[in-house]
C-alpha cells in the first residue's frame, strides 16, 4: 500500500501482452535468437512491440543501412543483458552495515516473522528481514516520544555536531552503501555511488540549518509589552519512504526533522529495506541518542497495519511522505483524524518542452539525463517530451542516437551498465501497457520497444504521439520516452499543464522572453530551464496541485518540522 508507484492494478492487462506474445512469430524468435547468438531465456519475456524505422541520415542514405546500423546497436546492448544475467552476483557488505533487525530505541530487534529483499536484476534473495508489525511500529512511536523531551533539550549547535559526525559516516562508507542501493534497487553502481553522496548532502546541509533556526521579534503597538516569535520543534515524526532513493528520501527528511529538534520513526519501502538499516546504524554509531531514529522495516502485507499506526497515533505529531499521489491521498485521511501536520511528496508527470530556439544538442543531453537516470524511475522523470516543429525530426534523431550511443542494459554492478532493470515485474508490465496503447492509437516506435528479461525494459522511443495517449495522461515511471509535435507556445503550454499533478517540468530555449514567460506559466513546483538535471539540498523540492503538500530542503525545509510559537511579554515599565 505505501509505495512510490502503485502498479497493481496493471495486472489486468497481463492478457492482453500474453495475446500479442502469441501473435509475435515463433520464426521471428528463433532468427533473432540465432543472429545475437545468446541464450534463449533473454527472449522469453520479450515483447515485440513496433520496429518502425528512422528516417535515413546523410552519413546513411538508404534504409537497410540504417536498419544495419540500429541492429548493431541493438545487439550490442542485449548481448551485453545476455552476458551479464549469465553471471554470479553477490552482495559484499562489511558486517556492521548489512542488518536485518528492526532499529527501535537504539536497540536491534526481531519480529515474529521475516521478508525477503530481492535483486530486482536477478530476482535472487539476498537478504531476510525483520518483518515489523503494529507491535513494533507503537514502540517505535513510544520511544521516539520519549526520546524527544530530551532531544529538544539539545543545543542546536549539538544537535549540528551529530548530524555532521553522521555525514562523515556516509562519506567513510560510501562504497558500500552504494552497493547495497544496487542490490536492493537495482540502479547502476555510478548513479547509487551519486545518490549516497546526494544522501550525504542533506545531513551536511541540515547540520547548519540547525543553527539556524531563528524567531522574530515583532515590534509592539503598546509599550508596556514586547512581542516574540519561537520556533520550537513539533515533536515526533512519521516519515514513509519511496523504494527509488532508498537513501536519499530518508536523509531528505530525517536530516531536517533532527536539526529541528524532533525524533523519527522511519518506515522504508517493502523492497529497499537494507540501505535504512545501514543508516540506523552509522547514526548510532555517530551518537544519535537512543529513540532519536527509529526504523520499522515491513513486508508489503504487514505495510498497511504499520501505516494506520504511524499515521493515527496520538504521539505522532507529524507525518512526512514520498510517493504516489494515490497512498498519500490515503494517508492524509488517515491523519486527519488527530489533525496531524503533513508534508507529501506525491505523483510528478513531468513535461520536457524542446523550442524552435533551443540548442538541440544540449536539449538532447538534457533529455537523456531527466528520462534514463535510474531507468526513469524517479518523481522528476520528464515523462511528456513535447518538440516545436521546426526542430522535431532532427530532435527525434539525435535522440535516437545517443539512446544508441550512451545506454547498456545489465546488472547495476557491472561498470558499462547505465540502465538497470525495473524495480519488479509489475513495473515492467505497466511500461508495456502504455506502449501497447500508444502504437494501437498510431504511435511509431523508433528504439527498443521491448520487454526482456525478468523486469527489464529497453529504453523505447516514441514519435508520433499525441495527448491522447495513456502515456501522456499518466506517470510511467520506467524507461519509455513519448515525443509529441507542437507548433506554438500556447499549445505546448496546454499540453503541459493539462494534469492533475505539478512536480517538476523542464524546457529549452534561447529566448528570453520566452524563458520568462514559460517559466512563470508552468504549473510546477520546481522548472528546469535548459537543465535536465535539478536536485540540490539547497534548494526546494516540491510541487503543486496533486503532487504533494509542503517543501523539502532548501532553508525551508526545516520549517516543515517546526511551530510557530506567538509569546506576549507584558507588564513591562516604559
Amino acid at each position: 500500500m505505501l509505495h512510490n508507484c502503485d502498479l497493481s492494478s496493471f495486472s489486468v492487462f497481463r492478457l492482453r501482452i500474453v495475446e500479442v506474445f502469441e501473435r509475435t512469430t515463433r520464426a521471428a524468435e528463433r532468427n533473432e535468437r540465432e543472429a545475437l547468438k545468446c541464450s534463449p531465456f533473454v527472449f522469453v519475456h520479450s515483447q515485440v512491440v513496433n520496429e518502425d524505422r528512422l528516417e535515413p541520415t546523410e552519413s546513411c542514405t538508404s534504409f537497410s543501412c540504417k536498419d544495419t546500423h540500429r541492429q548493431t546497436d541493438r545487439q550490442t546492448v542485449l548481448l551485453g543483458l545476455s552476458a551479464a544475467m549469465s553471471r554470479s552476483y553477490s552482495l559484499d557488505v562489511s558486517a556492521p552495515l548489512l542488518r536485518t533487525q528492526g532499529y527501535v530505541d537504539g536497540r536491534w530487534v526481531s519480529a515474529a516473522s521475516v521478508f525477503p529483499v530481492l535483486d530486482p536484476a536477478t530476482g535472487q534473495e539476498i537478504a531476510r528481514v525483520a518483518d515489523c508489525g503494529p507491535a513494533e511500529a507503537k514502540q517505535a512511536v513510544d520511544a521516539a516520544y520519549k526520546a524527544f523531551h530530551s532531544w529538544k533539550q539539545y543545543t542546536a549547535k549539538e544537535r549540528s555536531v551529530l548530524l555532521r559526525k553522521w555525514f562523515d559516516l556516509l562519506t567513510l562508507h560510501k562504497d558500500d552503501l552504494a552497493k547495497l542501493i544496487t542490490f536492493e534497487c537495482g540502479k547502476p553502481l555510478r548513479e547509487s555511488l551519486g545518490e549516497v553522496t546526494y544522501s550525504a548532502s542533506f545531513l551536511d546541509w541540515f547540520s547548519e540549518e540547525a543553527r539556524r533556526v531563528y524567531g522574530d521579534i515583532v515590534p509592539s503597538p503598546a509599550k508596556d509589552r514586547k512581542i516574540l516569535l519561537l520556533k520550537q520543534p513539533v515533536g515526533v515524526a512519521s516519515i514513509i519512504t519511496p523504494w527509488n532513493f532508498p537513501s536519499a528520501m530518508i536523509t531528505r527528511k530525517v536530516g531536517a526533522a533532527l536539526a529541528a529538534g524532533c525524533t523519527v520513526v522511519v518506515k522504508p519501502a517493502e523492497d529497499t529495506p537494507l540501505s535504512a538499516l545501514a543508516l540506523a546504524e552509522l547514526a548510532e554509531q555517530a551518537g544519535i541518542p537512543a529513540g532519536v531514529f527509529n526504523v520499522v522495516p515491513c513486508s508489503r502485507e504487514t505495510t498497511p497495519a504499520v501505516g494506520q499506526v504511524l499515521c493515527t497515533d496520538p504521539l505522532v505529531a507529524k507525518i512526512s511522505f514520498t510517493g504516489s499521489t494515490a497512498t498519500g491521498k490515503v494517508l492524509l485521511k488517515m491523519a486527519a483524524d488527530t489533525v496531524k501536520k503533513a508534508s507529501m511528496e506525491l505523483g510528478g508527470h513531468a513535461p520536457f518542452i524542446v523550442f524552435d530556439s533551443a540548442d538541440i544538442d544540449k536539449a538532447v543531453g538534457g533529455a537523456m539525463a531527466s528520462k534514463f537516470r535510474n531507468s526513469g524511475q524517479t518523481c522528476v522523470c520528464s515523462n511528456r517530451f513535447l518538440v516545436q516543429s521546426g526542430i522535431y525530426e532532427r530532435f527525434v534523431e539525435k535522440l535516437g542516437r545517443a539512446m544508441d550511443a550512451e545506454l547498456r542494459l545489465g546488472h547495476g554492478s557491472e561498470p558499462e551498465t547505465t540502465q538497470g532493470p525495473l524495480i519488479n515485474t509489475r513495473a515492467a508490465e505497466k511500461v508495456v501497457h502504455q506502449i501497447l496503447d500508444a502504437v494501437s492509437l498510431g504511435a511509431k516506435v523508433l528504439r527498443g520497444g521491448k520487454r526482456l528479461h525478468g523486469s527489464f525494459m529497453e529504453p523505447t522511443l516514441l514519435a508520433d504521439v499525441t495527448a491522447d495517449m495513456l502515456c501522456t495522461k499518466e506517470e510511467t515511471f520506467g524507461p519509455l520516452l513519448p515525443v509529441i509535435r507542437f507548433n506554438t507556445e500556447e499549445e505546448a503550454l496546454a499540453i503541459a499543464n493539462a494534469s492533475n499533478v505539478g512536480l517538476a517540468g523542464y524546457f529549452y530555449s534561447q529566448d528570453v522572453s520566452q524563458i520568462w514567460r514559460v517559466a512563470e506559466a508552468l504549473e510546477v513546483g520546481i522548472v528546469g530551464v535548459n537543465e535536465g538535471l535539478l536536485s540540490t539540498p539547497e534548494a526546494t523540492f516540491g510541487g503543486v496541485k496533486q503532487s504533494g503538500l509542503g517543501r523539502e530542503g532548501s532553508k525551508y525545509g526545516i520549517d516543515e518540522y517546526l511551530e510557530v510559537k506567538y509569546m506576549c511579554f507584558g507588564g513591562l515599565k516604559p
